[in-house]
């Protein structure tokens, strides 16, 4: 393509690329070649462009601080070598944004859900006040790719050096690249671009990758055991039930935020009931598992004993899901939607769970 894109929306359809219909764009599938379902995976080697997922860009004298105040992680202590996951909470301590951050030489960036994302912004914009401090949505014009196995050379030829633990990152020329955890052996990054450089990117990566959909890369960050507040969980956990503490996005030796004191009370007075786990259901005639729906155990059919935090279609056509749960449930038979529903199978994180060692 040798016109600048001036749509990434556009581009992606020039590359064969089937968008859902609905207010949040997602790759469905691509025209040519194999599909782009997840059930399609033939190799590691894969690539999309989470159309699901905005950018808010915080820039300003006080940036650094206004967002060390609003969130659960030290931003104090980001530097331009390292992203981190963050949680915004209201005062109730309950989690209405799970977040990427990461900085560049000018500002510090947000990435979540671009379906609750213009409400996040809006509370944040609240506390403003006469900070000195801009927030900007450039959703519009920052890409982000997600890639798994990439070809090293690839990247190399666009960064000088590629980070090599969880949460590194680079700048470079406008460009960010930040290696995120693993799925099994397969290294997994995201790389940010303007829409010039990423349509560059995406001709580059296309060469020797196979193009994704969006689902895919969502089922990639279930098995990484890593959660994504949607708009039907928000204000639903604690940071602490869905492991947010456990994968990096806490720091307890900050100063306040919103939520902070229910959330240190959480951590050091008692013990935690509930945790976030990994879990599968067979049931292949579900039409769709997705966040918010309720799980019960046959032992208690009257209440619900959990919720799915999020949720995709595997490579072999099963449902993979991160749910939130009473631990005293963990030996019990649990089921969707209703103590009748398709049975749950629990499976191992990445990630130890300190409850249950």
């Amino acid at each position: 393509m040798s016109e600048t894109p001036s749509n990434w929306l556009d581009f992606l359809s020039t590359e064969g690329a089937m968008l859902s219909d609905g207010s949040v764009p997602e790759i469905m599938q691509f025209e040519h070649g194999i599909s782009a379902t997840v059930s399609a995976a033939a190799t590691p080697s894969r690539f999309t462009s989470l159309c699901h997922l905005g950018v808010i860009a915080v820039e300003g004298e006080e940036a650094e601080d206004f967002l060390h105040n609003q969130l659960t992680s030290d931003i104090h202590g980001l530097d331009q070598s390292h992203a981190c996951l963050t949680g915004y909470c209201s005062p109730k301590g309950r989690l209405l944004a799970s977040l990427l951050v990461w900085r560049d030489a000018e500002r510090l960036y947000l990435a979540c859900p671009i379906e609750i994302l213009p409400a996040i912004q809006k509370r944040l914009q609240m506390f403003v006040l006469r900070s000195k401090v801009k927030l900007s949505n450039l959703s519009s014009t920052l890409v982000m790719l997600g890639l798994a196995q990439p070809n090293p050379d690839l990247l190399s030829a666009s960064f000088t050096h590629l980070p090599e633990q969880a949460y590194g990152a680079i700048n470079n020329s406008g460009q960010t690249l930040i290696r995120l955890p693993d799925l099994h052996a397969t290294a997994r990054y995201l790389w940010i671009a303007e829409i010039a450089s990423a349509s560059l990117a995406w001709q580059k990566l296309k060469s020797n990758m196979q193009p994704a959909s969006t689902a895919w890369w969502r089922w990639t960050e279930i098995q990484a055991g890593t959660p994504q507040i949607m708009l039907a969980t928000q204000e639903k956990f604690v940071p602490q039930m869905i492991n947010f503490e456990l994968i990096g996005g806490v720091n307890f030796r900050k100063g306040c935020y919103p939520g902070q004191e229910i959330v240190a009370r959480s951590q050091y007075l008692g013990k935690l009931k509930r945790r976030m786990l990994l879990a599968h259901c067979e049931d292949q005639a579900l039409a769709h598992v997705k966040s918010g729906d309720e799980i019960f155990s046959e032992d208690d059919p009257t209440q619900p004993c959990g919720m799915v935090v999020n949720a995709e279609y595997s490579p072999d056509g099963r449902i993979d899901c991160l749910v939130e749960i009473k631990l005293e449930t963990l030996q019990q038979k649990l089921r969707l939607h209703t103590a009748t529903g398709p049975q749950l199978q629990l499976d191992s994180l990445p990630y130890s769970i300190p409850e249950l060692e």
